[in-house]
């Protein structure tokens, strides 16, 4: 392995604990502000915020499209080490933002406040509350648009401290607007709404301040670099594609639900989705120390390391997300009362599939990065956007005959595994260096089989426990642990991963036998 490799190798595993670090308290805090929100705004009004604030997100696929598109072209140049072209993409970059978020709120406005005040299935006493919570939606959304340049060079330029300390000051923010809410006696749905709103405002000043003052291209001046722009629209053009997809098939999902059930189900679905999305910060911010890495290293063309970066974070990214997801799944029951006042109805199948959806999606996202890299993702988008959309009319199918509300789920769990394959077919015909066999042997199967064994042989022993405990809980995560720790790093992981670890592990032990000497002289 190269000095250089070596050196990058570190600077990941820096940023992954400081991501983690930031995602430990997050989530900690996060739970803890959901759990209050969700008593001082009730079910009801806690389904009404997801729900509207659902509405303005099925425009995301504008912005999404924009997102990875920033941060491909800023790794892309800051890979080249061209300062010129990289302050091209950073001005083009942020003009087009600016461009999306008038969109955004000119559609959310003509659409949204159309659907939300003819369809929807919301109480006539809460539509004035509903609407102020569309309204305070749209402009968080817009000021968002507009940040998203900004935070695409933190991450490409890999200076995630910023991301750490930003976010604890996000979730202790948010953590005193729920304490607020209980001494609040006006419309709690409204005041939530805009205090929400003035958060994302104050943070997304932090950011544009960081930038402007750590990154010399990251002082914007009016710039539409007409050849520049046609080359990430060409690429954004096709990812907007590909999002649209994720973003119907997620909203349009939360919907037929409030069609179907009203405002409780949305609140359960809520509930889920925000945990879940917790839970997946613990692959996703491993992921986004990584990404830059897989970009650069394919710039420069290397095209051996990026590979062997996009097998590990596939291996290592699944087994971060398993670790947190499965004792979660074996102890649902006692989590969601310990944690909830009020747990509303199918919370814990919800919560249960979602993370199985997350499992899947983790072990290929790595796949999409390496697509992105090449900017060669026409047809990758296209199948993609169609396959996600196909979870629609499986899941309206499911619904209209009968099935439970969670069964949309399936649908996704079906569309979820679809794309895995899709990805590494794709990949594989634009660059025969990813095998296809090897992905689905040595990677998918194995991974999901080490996974599977290991639920099986902690469910059956929680089961065999008499009840459901804080001490049943530790106990059955520990052993849960134990298995999983054990056949990911003799059966999951490859030698050379094997060998990092190994390496990582003697470097940790060495650093703290230096530290003991120096305490006993």
């Amino acid at each position: 392995m190269s000095a250089l490799s070596q050196q990058n190798n570190k600077r990941i595993a820096k940023n992954t604990l400081l991501l983690y670090f930031r995602m430990l308290f997050s989530m900690g805090i996060g739970l803890f502000t959901s759990r209050i929100v969700l008593e001082s705004l009730g079910i009801e009004d806690y389904g009404i915020y997801n729900l509207v604030g659902g509405i303005v997100t099925i425009f995301a696929f504008l912005n999404s499209a924009m997102i990875a598109t920033s941060q491909r072209f800023i790794s892309y140049e800051l890979g080249k080490g061209n300062l010129h072209k990289l302050k091209d993409v950073f001005c083009t970059t942020l003009t087009i933002h600016i461009a999306i978020a008038f969109i955004i709120v000119v559609l959310s406005e003509v659409i949204g406040v159309w659907f939300l005040n003819t369809k929807l299935n919301i109480p006539s006493d809460r539509m004035m509350a509903a609407n102020w919570t569309l309204q305070l939606s749209i402009f968080v959304f817009a000021v968002n648009v507009i940040s998203v340049p900004y935070n695409a060079s933190i991450v490409a330029h890999e200076k995630m401290s910023a991301f750490a300390y930003i976010s604890i000051f996000e979730v202790s923010l948010k953590l005193a607007i729920a304490y607020l809410l209980l001494f609040i006696s006006y419309d709690k749905l409204i005041v939530y709404s805009i205090l929400v709103f003035c958060v994302a405002l104050l943070l997304r000043s932090l950011y544009c301040f960081y930038c402007k003052r750590h990154f010399e291209e990251c002082h914007y001046t009016f710039s539409f670099n007409i050849e520049q722009f046609r080359e990430m629209f060409a690429f954004a053009g096709w990812s907007l594609v590909g999002n649209l997809g994720f973003s119907f098939k997620d909203q349009l999902s939360n919907i037929l639900l409030n069609l179907f059930f009203g405002t409780v189900v949305n609140a359960a679905r809520g509930i889920s989705v925000q945990v879940g999305s917790l839970i997946n910060s613990f692959s996703a911010n491993f992921m986004m120390a990584m990404n830059p890495q897989i970009t650069k290293s394919y710039a420069v063309g290397d095209l051996y390391r990026s590979k062997e970066l996009v097998y590990a974070g596939c291996r290592f990214s699944f087994y971060l997300l398993a670790v947190i997801s499965l004792p979660i799944m074996i102890n649902i029951t006692y989590i969601l009362n310990s944690w909830l006042v009020e747990v509303p109805q199918y919370t814990d199948i919800f919560l249960i599939l979602t993370i199985v959806c997350n499992l899947l999606y983790a072990i290929s996202s790595p796949l999409t990065t390496a697509m992105q890299a090449t900017g060669r993702i026409k047809w990758f988008q296209v199948i993609i956007c169609i396959v996600m959309l196909t979870e629609l009319p499986i899941a309206y199918l499911l619904l209209s005959i009968g099935y439970p509300p969670y069964s949309v789920l399936y649908a996704s769990l079906f569309v979820t595994l679809l794309g895995v394959l899709i990805r590494i077919v794709l990949i594989s015909r634009i660059l025969p260096i990813y095998e296809i066999r090897y992905y689905v042997t040595h990677i998918f199967s194995k991974n999901i089989l080490i996974v599977f064994i290991t639920y099986c042989i902690a469910y059956i022993l929680h089961k065999k426990m008499e009840q459901d405990s804080f001490f049943t809980a530790v106990l059955s995560s520990f052993i849960l642990e134990l298995i999983l720790f054990s056949l990911a790093y003799l059966c999951g992981l490859s030698s050379t991963e094997r060998y990092v670890v190994n390496q990582k592990l003697v470097t940790i032990l060495e650093s703290k036998r230096r530290k003991n000497k120096q305490k006993n002289i």
